[in-house]
């Protein structure tokens, strides 16, 4: 029962959000893109051998011996 009051509120910041225009500021979006990108950058060089994960074959021992993890 205690849902309604969050409910609300909920429905209107979503109501905001659709009719009110809001000013964007392209260039701030522009630079977290930027360097959101270099982010995936580094952290897919981690996904390689050497990050310290099961290598291929005890993938496959796993995948062998029917177990469910």
């Amino acid at each position: 029962m205690g849902r309604g009051r969050a409910k609300a509120k909920q429905q209107k910041v979503a109501r905001e959000l659709k009719y009110n225009s809001h000013h964007t500021d392209l260039d701030a979006l522009q630079r977290e893109l930027r360097s959101s990108s270099s982010y995936a950058t580094d952290t897919a060089e981690l996904d390689g051998d050497d990050a310290g994960g099961d290598s291929d074959d005890e993938r496959d021992e796993w995948a062998d011996s029917g177990r469910v993890h």
